[in-house]
């Protein structure tokens, strides 16, 4: 492998460690192929700390006074968690693949769902594209479409939570 091409893939790499960061993935994965028998597999991954994790830190004895006044923030802590992590919701639609997330059918087109909504299982929410296909994401049961946690066109992960549906 020349220098050039050593330099090349170097800035291949920290461009999709920025890609990563940028639109808050948590994993990539490509292969480039130079020749039959030249290639560069690469992975670039990292960690999602919870927010919630400074929280549950163990406190040594000796600083019993700052547990003391970290007390009423570890007891709201969980409060607050199941407001802010909406993936925990029984009623949680989860994404079922990484995409590009649209609420309508077309640009323009009035949105498949909106909050206050009933929904029939199978009904369609919205669509995520992966790789250039459309993927319609049904309802996986009836009820009233309470909360919308995307926008069109946002991207998401495996597992992120679309709507809650009660």
């Amino acid at each position: 492998m020349t220098d050039k091409t050593h330099e090349a893939d170097v800035a291949f790499i920290k461009a999709l460690a920025e890609l990563l960061r940028e639109n808050d993935l948590t994993e990539l994965e490509v292969k480039r192929d130079y020749s039959e028998d030249d290639s560069l597999n690469v992975r670039v991954s990292r960690q999602m700390m919870a927010a919630a994790a400074p929280v549950q830190v163990a406190v040594p004895a000796a600083a019993a006074p700052v547990a003391a006044a970290a007390a009423p923030v570890a007891a709201a802590a969980p409060a607050a968690e199941a407001a802010a992590d909406p993936a925990s919701h029984p009623g949680a639609v989860t994404s079922p693949m990484v995409g590009t997330v649209y609420l309508a059918p077309e640009p323009g087109a009035a949105s498949f769902i909106s909050v206050g909504q009933q929904v029939s299982e199978g009904d369609t929410l919205l669509i995520v594209e992966a790789m250039k296909t459309m993927n319609h994401i049904p309802a996986p049961k009836s009820g009233t479409v309470k909360r919308i946690l995307v926008e069109d066109g946002a991207a998401v992960e495996f597992g992120s939570p679309l709507a809650i549906i009660e």
